[in-house]
């Protein structure tokens, strides 16, 4: 196994804001790799087309902005940068999800939601115990590690987004639970997904007067959270993917959900509406509706059942209040780390430094409403933390919420792999708003319109800095205090093993 060599300097050039000369930090950030094995050829910084600013024609470009064409460039040559090709030890067979079995009589019914009652629109069952008959939907499914969600360079990914975009819908019924409207999407290979409806224009910023348990869910912010997360390496996102519905012949002609039938009206524009049951925003007033009919929508792949893969959901030691009046511990008690670090599964093992990676994630879309977070328990709490439900980011591109940072300014302690792909998102040649909007312009929903503006990418490279700098103050409060133990969790080590 190919070693990558990184050694105990850190880039420290933390002041500059994204897009500056990078100084220390470029240097610091392209020199972290050694030779690297992989599929394909990993390109160096040094030998990477564009490391040194030949990327597209228009690399360090201020406040204007960067093509997407140019931006494509920039997200290849990141994805093939060793930060992103790290070598992992051999997975067993203890380290996946799920595996095959040699016999399988039929598929069984799904314990979490409804299946149309007719088998007509479904194909028939043609699998086995060979990779090549999978549909794309159980090819992910298989690819589930205690890593990750999938592989860096993962096909199911890909081929799992065209089914979800393209494929014959075959059923719509409501997913029980939540406080919005979901609903659960089945095609004829039996892959489902979770479809989450446009309720408001992209660009709407949410109201200052709201607090953040009132805010409605964002199709767009499901789409771009799933493109963020890879970006930053973490694979703990399932994919998603925007499509245009036909809210008759895709939904309410198909749903065998009764419920769900009685909710749909004309609106007196003449679109085509629906509500739903849920706890709350699921009335007239909350109405999900067409264009007349068309009705962008969020799709998320399917986790596998519970009955396969049970989950658990833990409470997030930094939840908030949900009051109006209340603060949680952790707003009022300084030493509120401390104690966190007292407790399992937060004190041994990677458990406190993943929370850190999905605090990062939730503060650049500032997402508020992390309540609780998932993992599968085939793996123990020595495994990656789920980062589903991110409808209630990208909320706001104006203000940022600083008190999402707090776990990390009370903790100091990151991923030392994560620190460097910051690191590296921060240099004008890997720009994080500009791999972003590249990355984004593949959905189809781009055709219709950008997923995120111009000022949410903005929103992102300040947002960058910002965490930047709280890792810098981290580092000079324990350099100068000589106390509290390393900022930096070495990851890079066993990935090299």
């Amino acid at each position: 196994m190919t070693k990558v060599h990184t050694s105990n300097h850190l880039p420290c050039a933390l002041s500059k804001p994204a897009g500056a000369s990078p100084g220390a930090a470029q240097e610091d950030a392209s020199n972290k790799e050694g030779s690297n094995e992989g599929k394909g050829r990993v390109l160096t910084a040094s030998a990477s087309p564009g490391v040194h600013g030949r990327i597209g024609h228009n690399v360090d470009n201020g406040n204007r902005v960067e093509p997407w064409e140019s931006g494509l460039e920039k997200l290849k040559a990141l994805f093939e940068h060793p930060l992103y090709n790290l070598p992992r030890p051999p997975i067993s067979e203890e380290d996946v999800l799920l595996k095959v079995k040699p016999k399988v009589k039929a598929v069984g019914e799904s314990s979490q939601m409804w299946i149309s009652a007719s088998r007509e629109d479904y194909e028939g069952e043609q699998w086995n115990s060979s990779s090549s008959t999978h549909p794309p939907w159980l090819s992910f499914h298989l690819g589930i590690s205690r890593w990750q969600l999938y592989g860096q360079r993962d096909p199911s990914v890909e081929a799992v987004m065209q089914q979800l975009a393209t494929e014959r819908i075959v059923s719509a019924v409501q997913k029980p639970g939540g406080t919005q409207l979901k609903l659960v999407m089945s095609y004829p290979n039996y892959g489902q997904a979770m479809l989450k409806p446009m309720k408001q224009e992209r660009d709407d910023e949410t109201n200052y007067n709201l607090y953040y348990f009132s805010d409605l869910e964002r199709h767009n912010a499901e789409i771009a959270a799933f493109h963020l997360d890879r970006i930053l390496g973490y694979r703990r996102v399932p994919p998603v993917v925007g499509r245009l519905v036909d809210v008759i012949k895709e939904i309410k002609d198909i749903t065998t959900d009764r419920k769900l039938a009685k909710t749909f009206f004309t609106s007196p524009v003449g679109n085509v509406c629906f509500y739903g049951q849920c706890s709350y925003y699921c009335s007239t007033e909350h109405a999900v509706c067409g264009r007349p009919k068309k009705l962008e929508v969020s799709l998320a792949v399917m986790l596998p059942d519970l009955s396969l893969a049970t989950r658990r959901s833990w409470r997030s030691p930094w939840r908030r209040s949900y009051s109006r009046s209340k603060k949680a511990n952790w707003e009022t008690d300084p030493n509120y780390c401390s104690s966190v670090k007292q407790i399992a599964p937060y004190n041994k093992g990677t458990r406190l430094v993943d929370f850190m990676d999905m605090v990062i994630l939730d503060y650049l879309m500032s997402n508020m409403d992390r309540h609780h977070y998932e993992t599968f328990e085939k793996f123990g709490n020595n495994t990656f933390l789920l980062h589903l439900d991110n409808g209630r980011g990208f909320g706001r591109h104006s203000k940022d919420e600083p008190s999402i940072l707090a776990p990390l300014k009370q903790c100091c302690r990151l991923r030392r792999s994560t620190w460097l792909r910051l690191v590296l998102l921060s240099l004008p040649q890997y720009r994080l708003s500009d791999v972003v909007r590249a990355s984004l312009s593949r959905d189809p929903l781009h055709k219709v319109a950008p997923l995120l503006s111009e000022l949410h990418l903005a929103a992102l490279d300040r947002r960058l800095k910002t965490v930047l700098e709280t890792v810098g103050h981290c580092r000079k409060q324990r350099s100068d205090g000589g106390a509290g133990g390393e900022v930096f969790f070495d990851d890079m080590d066993t990935f090299s093993r």
